[in-house]
């Protein structure tokens, strides 16, 4: 075949590209400009927001008497704030128009079947975000601080002696800095909402045949440790909070081991419906064989025509 033969080829081929590329550059613009919209939404309200955020504290503080005043240690921090305020309500307010662009940029290219299995966990993937943020804001969160604050010392429970006079009573109270508590909370919602995607995730590889329950079932022992590294990266050095994202993940874990499970043998079963399931090697062998035979023979059928 000539150069001039595969030339026209090249450019068809070449064209499709370039309109995805240009299609992909679109939609991330589009999702850029959807996040910003949300994030100067929640800038504007930022007070709001953050008051909310800090409800698992103040709560904690009351129940030992406490005031709930948080400060600014430097003067632009009230700023930084409500930046970081506004990134993660712009984040989950323009993550419903992120997830249709998406799914309008890879719809196209999947038949109908293939649409109608990953449209749920398109959906799915949200929710269980929500979900596991949830979880670590009105469960975790409030059982960390409250083990935060139980160090500290007031006084008349200790005491300081300076040499020449009075023993003094000694008080270590807290007295927050907002972005510091801004930071940890939003790591706590972070990570937990990552977490829950766990099944989510699993789920979507078993469809895709790229895992396995059995395997997984193999390497539960390698999970279990990845697991405990994953705690003890994400979550502060207390043993309570390391213990709560251990036992959740490590429930996902086995959930998503039954799903895959679930996804197996709805697969198997359609398999089996259209008569191509076979229970062992053999079969699988001897269907082989006989497609391959069928092939030689069509091919010497042709040869001879």
């Amino acid at each position: 075949m000539s150069q001039t033969d595969t030339q026209p080829e090249i450019e068809d081929s070449a064209a499709p590209l370039i309109e995805h590329l240009a299609e992909l550059r679109t939609r991330l613009i589009r999702c850029v400009v959807y996040f910003l919209i949300g994030m100067v939404i929640c800038f504007t309200v930022a007070t709001p927001i953050f008051n909310f955020l800090t409800a698992p504290l103040c709560s904690v503080l009351a129940e030992r008497g406490q005031d709930c005043d948080l400060i600014f240690i430097s003067p632009q921090e009230g700023f930084f704030v409500a930046i970081k305020v506004s990134l993660l309500g712009g984040f989950i307010l323009s993550f419903p128009f992120v997830a249709n662009q998406l799914w309008r940029f890879v719809a196209p290219g999947l038949y109908r079947n293939e649409k109608g299995a990953f449209l749920p966990f398109l959906i799915a993937s949200p929710f269980m975000f929500l979900l596991g943020a949830s979880f670590a804001f009105y469960v975790v969160t409030p059982l960390a601080y409250d083990f935060f604050l139980g160090f500290q010392q007031f006084g008349g429970e200790g005491e300081v002696v300076d040499p020449g006079m009075n023993a003094a009573p000694l008080s270590v109270v807290f007295q927050g800095s907002a972005q510091e508590y801004l930071n940890l909370t939003v790591k706590f919602i972070v990570a937990f909402g990552m977490c829950f995607q766990l099944p989510v995730l699993l789920t979507l590889m078993g469809k895709a045949g790229l895992v396995s329950s059995e395997g997984l079932r193999n390497v539960r022992k390698y999970a279990v440790v990845g697991i405990l590294v994953l705690a003890a990266l994400v979550t502060p050095p207390d043993v309570i909070t390391q213990i709560i994202l251990f036992v959740v993940v490590y429930g996902l874990y086995e959930v998503s081991i039954q799903l895959v499970k679930r996804v197996e043998k709805q697969r198997e079963a359609k398999l089996r419906a259209e008569g191509l399931w076979f229970e062992d090697d053999e079969e699988v062998e001897d269907f082989e064989a006989a497609e391959d035979a069928a092939d030689n023979d069509a091919t010497d059928d042709e040869a001879q025509k």
